[in-house]
């Protein structure tokens, strides 16, 4: 038998095993990490422990009980984003700017797999919780029930309403870095979750507005697909308004020093007038500025009691 009939010329030129199977799992870990939405638990993750450090006037927790609530934050989030994705899956097929996500574009398939995924991530943060205390596991439930039950599964496809009722949601994080260090809640505590409620309209139906076609395309009542473009952005002024309102409360309430007044001041005017221009000169490219805004403008403001709390 020759070395050709042998199979083995050419062999240095045959892809082992180990090479076809990596990039393969690269790709499949990618995909399982973006189906979390990274971004949107990054800025909550941050909402959250920024909030530790309010609650106990500067790093006065132990690196475990840092830790812990580290990881049920992200474990929470990540796992409240997947399901949401999986609920979603199929209008992301449809809408433009969803369907490159991970279960529309078959990258995670079948989509069971998001939502086990999404399981696993939820259960294993909720266990975190509760070794916490068991205030930080009911936040971090109701949480989690807001986000996927509320919003996803009763309201979304039912109710121009659905980001008020599902915005909840999103101030969950910071009570659960508050109730982590103080195992209760103040005003202090919930002026701070409401600055995040009341960011979520402006951070969300500035993104809508933009995409108004799409939620029309798979029937979701997001309040620019049932409402003219004006009267949504009235309404997004009028939560602007009450998030600016309530950053100024809280240095009254919350006993912060003038790095935090100053940049909420600064801010919040800039983030309320730019909303105020908006609403006089509606547009479509104007919105997509002020959604742009929106995150930079929630951690600048958070940042702010941070370094407020270190500095002061």
């Amino acid at each position: 038998m020759s070395y050709r009939d042998s199979g083995h010329e050419g062999d240095e030129h045959v892809p082992h095993r180990r090479d076809v199977l990596l990039p393969s799992l690269v790709k499949d870990l990618r995909a399982y990490v973006e189906v979390t939405k990274p971004a949107s638990v990054l800025l909550l993750l941050f909402t959250a422990l920024a909030t530790m450090f309010v609650a106990a006037g500067g790093w006065n927790f132990s690196s475990r009980l840092f830790l812990t609530t580290f990881v049920a934050v992200t474990l929470g989030c990540a796992g409240a984003n997947t399901i949401t994705c999986y609920i979603d899956r199929d209008m992301d097929r449809v809408m433009e700017r969803t369907k490159r996500r991970p279960i529309p574009s078959g990258r995670i398939h079948p989509p069971q797999r998001a939502l086990y995924w999404g399981i696993l991530l939820t259960a294993s943060s909720f266990i975190l919780a509760w070794t916490i205390n068991p205030l930080t596991f009911v936040l971090g439930f109701l949480g989690w029930a807001d986000n996927v039950l509320v919003y996803s599964l009763l309201m979304k496809r039912r109710s121009p309403l659905n980001v008020i009722l599902g915005g909840f949601s999103g101030g969950l994080p910071a009570l659960v870095g508050w109730a982590a260090v103080q195992n209760s809640l103040n005003l202090t505590a919930l002026l701070i979750a409401s600055i995040v409620v009341l960011w979520i309209p402006n951070h969300i139906w500035n993104l809508a507005i933009v995409y108004t076609e799409d939620y029309k395309k798979v029937r979701v009542p997001m309040l620019p697909a049932v409402f003219s473009l004006e009267k949504t952005i009235r309404c997004t002024v009028v939560t602007v308004v009450l998030m600016y309102a309530c950053s100024l409360a809280l240095y009254f309430v919350g006993g912060f020093g003038f790095i935090y007044l100053g940049i909420a001041l600064v801010f919040g005017l800039v983030m309320t007038v730019s909303n105020v221009i908006l609403s006089l000169t509606p547009s479509r490219q104007r919105a997509w500025i002020m959604f742009k805004l929106s995150s930079p403008y929630l951690f600048v403001l958070f940042l702010a009691m941070v370094l407020d709390v270190l500095l002061s």
